[in-house]
C-alpha cells in the first residue's frame, strides 16, 4: 500500500491520535449536546488532520502554507470549545489539560512547518 508523504508528518500522525482521543473524550457527553460542542469539537479536530493533509498534497508552497493555516486556525477553534467544553464540566480536568496540551503541541508543529516552508 502506498503510503502518502502528509501520512509521515509527524504534525499529521498527531492530529491523527487527537481525532481519535477527542471521539473518546466527547463520547461522555450530553446527548442534548450531540448537534452542539460535541459535533463542533469533533469537525473542528477533523478539519485540522484533513487541512494538514490536503494542504501537503498541494505543488505550490502558498496553497500549503494556506492550508497549514487553516489546521491552525481549526485548532484554536478546538481550544475555545475545549475551554467552553471545560467550563461546563462536560470535561474532567485531566481530559481538559491532556486535550489541550496535544492541540497545543499541534499548533506548535503547524507553526514550524510553515516555517520551514515559508524559508
Amino acid at each position: 500500500m502506498h503510503e502518502f508523504y502528509f501520512e509521515k508528518l509527524s504534525v499529521w500522525q498527531n492530529a491523527r491520535m487527537l481525532v481519535k482521543d477527542m471521539y473518546m473524550c466527547t463520547a461522555d457527553f450530553p446527548n442534548h449536546e450531540q448537534f452542539g460542542v460535541t459535533s463542533q469539537l469533533r469537525r473542528a479536530t477533523m478539519s485540522i488532520a484533513a487541512n494538514i493533509a490536503e494542504g501537503m498534497s498541494r505543488a505550490g508552497d502558498k496553497d500549503k502554507l494556506r492550508f497549514l493555516n487553516q489546521a491552525y486556525s481549526s485548532a484554536i477553534e478546538v481550544i475555545n470549545f475545549l475551554i467552553l467544553s471545560f467550563d461546563l464540566a462536560f470535561l474532567t480536568e485531566a481530559d481538559y489539560i491532556k486535550l489541550r496540551n496535544q492541540v497545543e503541541y499541534i499548533t506548535n508543529q503547524l507553526q514550524a512547518l510553515s516555517k520551514k516552508i515559508r524559508g
